[in-house]
């Protein structure tokens, strides 16, 4: 595991159902907070180095990942930052669209973090990426992505606190790896079901023996649902 100076201070904001759900079984997006928390989830973004999701969720909902509040934006720039955070997906087969609206939508840089195997297989998208505006492409991994050479990466850009907003193949790899810190979890008033709906942490699970451990920080009662936050038990 890698010495948290190494790496970004890590955090994982999500929404879910009272059932532990992202979206339908048709990976169909859903309304869970209201906007109270859509404000809260901007002031983070403000308030943060980086953005970061997975390519899963471009794919499905297709974010710009930008701060939404024009006064906000205008508070970072007079802080001499840029107007939005860095906003990163982690692609590791290069699928990301060059179309996308990470691309189109909101000043600010871009990194596409993508593993060799796609660099040398998919080189003209990845050639693609690097062209496009404000956009740096940077390799971590054989086949998938390495999480941990990542964040190290990441770091040596200069991003010291990342938001992380999924979905649910992310947040188990990074978690998983022992590389998140804190998890901020809002529980909206609402049941999904379905055994295939993606629920905050999909991948291939945790044994007994190394079920991840949390200490309960917070719980602040937002309209009908509730935040929760987190810290991640780290073993070394």
């Amino acid at each position: 595991m890698i010495p948290p100076t190494k790496r970004p201070y890590i955090f994982i904001n999500s929404a879910m159902s009272a059932d532990g759900k992202l979206s339908t079984f048709e990976r169909k997006q859903v309304k869970i907070s209201g906007k109270m928390d859509f404000d809260r989830v901007d002031e983070l973004r403000a308030e943060t180095d980086a953005i970061m999701v997975g390519i899963g969720t471009v794919l499905a909902d297709d974010p710009s990942l930008t701060v939404k509040s024009e006064e906000r934006r205008e508070k970072r720039v007079a802080a001499g930052k840029e107007e939005n955070p860095i906003r990163i997906i982690v692609d590791s087969k290069a699928r990301t669209p060059l179309d996308a609206d990470i691309f189109k939508k909101g000043k600010g840089r871009k990194i596409i973090v993508v593993s060799k195997s796609a660099a040398a297989e998919n080189k003209e998208k990845v050639d693609a990426f690097s062209k496009m505006p404000e956009t740096k492409v940077i390799v971590a991994g054989i086949d998938r992505v390495n999480l941990e050479e990542m964040a190290v990466q990441l770091k040596n850009e200069g991003i010291d606190r990342l938001m992380v907003e999924g979905g649910a193949a992310l947040n188990y790899g990074l978690i998983s790896t022992g590389i998140v810190d804190e998890l901020k979890i809002f529980v909206g008033n609402l049941i999904i079901g379905g055994k295939t709906a993606p629920t905050f942490a999909d991948g291939d699970g945790f044994s007994e023996e190394k079920i991840k451990r949390l200490t309960l920080e917070s719980a602040e009662k937002i309209e009908d649902g509730i935040l929760l936050t987190w810290k991640v038990k780290n073993e070394d």
